[in-house]
């Protein structure tokens, strides 16, 4: 099981987006939890304090966080599915039973890059 947190920086502006809706659905598409990102661009937790192993979805509503700033974007959702692994200790190391996940995405709007954070 494992803790989940994100960030979202806007690229072309240089700085956290500030204000994005994200929701977290599980892999049956079930709505589990959902927030906006900060000042800084950071939601610290998202969903419950862990997250069985599986599937999971991140879905950043990107198009009205654009909108806002009176800018167009070819992205009005971006949508990142993510594992949690049955091992614990496979992401973080062997003595983490829990490891925590974070998914930073970068953010333009034209493209967007995402990976596994720290």
């Amino acid at each position: 099981m494992s803790h989940l947190s994100t960030h979202v920086l806007d690229t072309t502006n240089g700085w956290p987006a500030a204000g994005v809706a994200v929701s977290l659905t599980d892999a049956a598409g079930v709505l589990v939890a959902s927030g906006r990102t900060d000042a800084d661009g950071r939601i610290s937790s998202l969903g419950p304090d862990l997250l069985a192993p599986g599937e999971w979805t991140l879905s950043f509503a990107t198009g009205a966080y654009w909108a806002a700033l009176d800018t167009g974007t070819f992205h009005p959702r971006v949508t990142v599915t993510i594992t949690v692994p049955e091992t614990p200790g496979t992401t973080e190391g062997p003595d983490d039973p829990a490891p925590h996940l974070h998914v930073p995405l970068l953010l333009s709007p034209f493209a967007y890059s995402t990976y596994r954070g720290s």
